[in-house]
């Protein structure tokens, strides 16, 4: 099957396939840079719940640390 393209009226970055009717988007440089934004954004989403997760240990550990201080203050029962 022989590939024909036409220009789409208004647009300078997109194509018409005449077999299918599709539309081709032939910007490259964009889709890089959504690609490359949405990577970043995943990567601050996991940083983001990195901390949290770090910050709930921290907090777990000092209510434990604030218990075992209750106990040696409180002394044996």
């Amino acid at each position: 099957m022989n590939k024909q393209y036409a220009k789409v009226e208004g647009y300078s970055n997109l194509l018409r396939d005449l077999n299918t009717n599709a539309i081709i988007n032939t910007d490259t440089f964009g889709s890089d840079q959504y690609n490359m934004l949405k990577k970043r954004r995943s990567a601050e989403k996991n940083k983001i719940e990195t901390i949290e997760q770090d910050l709930q240990n921290v907090k777990s550990d000092l209510d434990e640390i604030k218990s075992l201080l209750k106990e040696i203050l409180n002394g044996p029962r």
